[in-house]
């Protein structure tokens, strides 16, 4: 039977998405699988690697019903994942403690120590900035999310964890190991890292980084093209997952550069922005960018190291799903004539383009007038507010364009409310692919279709792609002036909220 599908594997922060790839890169079939995050403490946010391996084996066996000859007709597999998590593995890949994913910031009291120093700039010391900025182009969070100072918090706060880790490994990383028994990472991962070296022709883990945090550099894996297979399938992994022996397993990507790649937008400066539980602003760049004072620059991706630029937003559809578990879904009386609160987003902190994980969220304004419907708008707006922040900067950079329209990716660009409210709010067109939420898996499977040969390379791979079918929302003149005054609003309200917040959060923390 010819070989001709591919098994593209997206790994989320709330759920696991498997699709079937067919030649032309359309997803043919489409099962997820959810997930819970735990939280068992103060900016803890963990998961247990154990879960995505779960949910990965129930997603396949559904393929397998609605695709029967998945098996035999599979070509390859490749997966894309959530970014910056850590997960400790003994010399059998078995997880050591859950993995502090992403959301984790309880290490951002470290990630200020280490990163510290006098002279001081954007609350980093000078010349550790310089020195970080001129390696990788860039430099750790400091709210505490980069897998450097969590892999420090676990030397310093469960040393018998960080003795017996054999290897610290990012969430896709340790699902190519239980899949194929090979570590390995890829240039994206390791440069959210920050210890590696990312100028051209010296690009790979920096002794002189990873003694920065006095971490282990053989603690890290080894560096591979995201195109090329990191290994085949082995018997007990294929026995597990109901899939054939050697099967070829492609490196990938994490899930910034897959929604990239599957959002299509991958001409020089041309952006797109994923909303999901998170969001970010994205794009391909000729060259390095950096903005220091607002959080954001370009990494390198695992094809060839070409930049991606990255401005992530901690919080966006995680918004909503917290409003909706505090007063339900379902419709809303409407309340005519009732200008919503002001509603700031920063449930889980916020990276750019302020990186603190002290601020908080807040609903600004409330009064006896507004109720569900206007709590509801007010997330909205509030997501598209704090998105507008950040793109603002974003546009300015050197080589951007398209700066009129932005492809949209992600689950939340299901919701039609909220991509005309970006589109109000940022002046710009929003363009939404036919499933917006498959795009990691679509970036996952064009992966595995350059390595497999079927396209000349990703870019030609996402080039292919079927635009057809996108909704296009432009912005309504009418509500431009609206959106820029509750711009306004929202920058002063950070401005005389943050004071506010952080002294909060340091009390709390003395308790």
């Amino acid at each position: 039977m010819t070989q001709d599908l591919i098994i593209a594997v997206d790994v989320g922060t709330s759920s696991l998405k498997v699709g079937v790839i067919g030649a032309d890169l359309d997803v043919l079939h489409a099962a997820d699988h959810p997930y819970p995050v735990s939280y068992p403490g103060p900016g803890c946010a963990e998961q247990d690697p154990l879960d995505w391996w779960a949910a990965l084996r129930v997603a396949l066996a559904r393929l397998a019903e609605t695709c029967p000859d998945l098996r035999a007709r599979a070509a390859g597999m490749v997966f894309a994942s959530q970014m910056c998590g850590v997960v400790a593995v003994d010399r059998e890949g078995r997880p050591l403690r859950p993995c502090m994913i992403w959301l984790d910031k309880r290490a951002a009291p470290i990630a200020r120590e280490v990163m510290g120093g006098f002279p001081r700039l954007f609350g980093y010391g000078l010349f550790k900035l310089m020195s970080s900025i001129r390696l990788t182009n860039g430099a750790p969070s400091l709210n505490g999310m980069d897998p450097p100072a969590k892999m420090l918090w676990l030397k310093r706060h469960e040393p018998q964890v960080y003795e017996r880790a054999w290897k610290l490994l990012d969430v896709k990383d340790w699902l190519l190991l239980r899949a194929t028994g090979r570590v390995a990472t890829t240039a994206d991962l390791a440069n959210v890292t920050w210890m590696m070296d990312t100028r051209q022709g010296r690009e790979g883990w920096s002794d002189t980084l990873v003694s920065r945090f006095g971490l282990k550099r053989d603690l890290l894996p080894d560096i591979v093209e995201g195109t090329v297979p990191a290994g085949g399938l082995t018997a007990a992994a294929a026995a597990e997952l109901g899939l054939a022996e050697s099967l070829p397993v492609f490196a990938g990507a994490g899930d910034v550069c897959a929604a990239a790649i599957g959002s299509g937008a991958v001409e020089d400066g041309e952006l797109h922005i994923s909303l999901g539980t998170s969001s970010w602003i994205s794009g391909f760049y000729p060259g390095r960018r950096l903005s220091a004072s607002e959080g954001y620059a370009t990494i390198l991706s695992p094809f060839a190291n070409r930049p991606l630029l990255i401005a992530t937003q901690e919080s966006a559809g995680s918004c909503l799903d917290w409003l909706d578990g505090l007063i339900g879904k379902g419709p809303d009386a409407p309340e005519p004539g009732v200008t919503p609160p002001l509603f700031l987003p920063w449930l889980a902190g916020e990276r750019v383009p302020v990186d603190d994980n002290r601020l908080r969220g807040a609903f600004l304004g409330l009064s006896l007038q507004h109720g569900r419907a206007s709590l509801r708008r007010a997330v909205i707006e509030g997501v598209a507010l704090n998105t507008r922040w950040a793109w603002q900067s974003v546009a300015r950079q050197k080589g951007t364009r398209h700066a009129h329209l932005l492809r949209a990716v992600g689950g939340g660009a299901l919701n039609a409310e909220l991509c005309q409210a970006l589109a109000d709010c940022l002046g710009a067109d929003i363009a939404v692919a036919r499933d917006p939420r498959n795009a990691g898996v679509r970036g996952a499977g064009a992966i595995a279709a350059a390595g497999l040969g079927w396209r000349s390379d990703v870019w030609e791979a996402a080039r292919s792609f079927d635009r057809s079918s996108e909704t296009l929302y432009r912005p309504e003149a009418a509500r431009r002036s609206y959106f820029d005054a509750r711009f306004k609003l929202f920058r002063q309200a950070y401005k005389r909220n943050a004071p506010w917040f952080r002294a909060a959060f340091e009390a709390s923390s003395d308790d």
